[in-house]
């Protein structure tokens, strides 16, 4: 089959009918009806039985289309990639990235980025860091930005900047409000946890372990920014990143840092087979600045 003949087939196959997919390539009715059947003629059988004005896939037309729709992707996925080279300033940025960024890094870079490149259209997706990768390695999106991610095969990195894990606490826990607090003064305090949420909850866990600090943790949760509002309703203290803690801080709890502290890094990864766009990269070099300049007020 041509790839005419391709697409042609897929249209009408999941559409149901010829008027469906003309409208769907925007081409005449005759035009679909001529291409399918010059497909049928070549092929040696028919692709779809004509019952009261409907096109009902034959059983040769219901195996073909399995291989068929692999090769309609991947024709779409070459269209995608041409146009984003053809358009360049003017074209699409899809990148994953970890939710903490989103609070504060994500934003603030966006406006600084669109006053010079303002054509330039970034869709972003919000993940945790196993998701991210997954998206990555399914092509899904150009980059992903992510917390200590570790190094894999065939994967490129663009380190961004340094975070750290800090700790927030109500109030009414620490009535000096400290500013710097070990995982040993948390002993005795209700810990929310967030173990199972990723590389950073196993950063802690494993501090946890290594210095044998046994910690009380009736709640459970694998989102950062959650263990936060727990904070904030005086459920327990928690840790979590930098940038979650004081994108999300409230009146009622306190942050401080960890000593001695626990830090990570924050990197852009790509797939070696498909290296950044200018303007993908020059994004990223946005956000690399965006980290270097963030300070918290005191």
């Amino acid at each position: 089959m041509r790839l005419r003949q391709i697409e042609v087939f897929h249209a009408i196959y999941t559409t149901g009918s010829i008027t469906n997919a003309a409208n769907l390539l925007y081409v005449s009715q005759p035009s679909v009806s001529k291409v399918l059947a010059h497909a049928e003629l070549q092929l040696g059988f028919m692709l779809f039985n004509r019952t009261k004005g409907k096109l009902i896939p034959t059983t040769e037309a219901n195996l073909l289309f399995k291989e068929v729709d692999i090769i309609y992707k991947q024709l779409n996925s070459i269209k995608k990639m041409s146009a984003n080279i053809k358009q360049s300033e003017h074209g699409l940025i899809e990148i994953a990235v970890t939710p903490a960024l989103g609070f504060q890094i994500i934003p603030n870079t966006l406006a600084k980025f669109k006053v010079k490149h303002p054509n330039v259209s970034i869709k972003f997706k919000t993940m945790h860091n196993d998701e991210a990768l997954q998206s990555l390695l399914e092509h899904k999106c150009d980059a992903a930005i992510l917390y200590a991610s570790p190094s894999l095969p065939s994967v490129k990195e663009v380190r961004l900047g340094k975070s750290e894990m800090v700790v927030c606490y109500p109030n009414s826990v620490f009535s000096e409000q400290p500013k710097t607090l070990t995982l040993e003064a948390l002993a005795n305090q209700e810990l929310i946890g967030i173990w199972d949420s990723g590389p950073l909850g196993a950063l802690v866990w494993e501090r946890l372990i290594a210095n044998d600090i046994q910690i009380n943790s009736t709640y459970q949760v694998d989102t950062y920014y959650i263990a936060t509002k727990f904070v904030d309703k005086n459920l327990g203290c928690c840790t979590v990143d930098y940038y979650t803690a004081y994108g999300n801080q409230t009146e009622n709890f306190s942050i401080a840092s960890l000593s001695p502290p626990i830090e990570f890094d924050i990197k852009a990864l790509y797939l070696e087979s498909r290296p950044l766009s200018r303007i993908c990269s020059t994004f990223l070099q946005y956000v690399k600045q965006e980290m270097t300049d963030y300070v918290i007020a005191p």
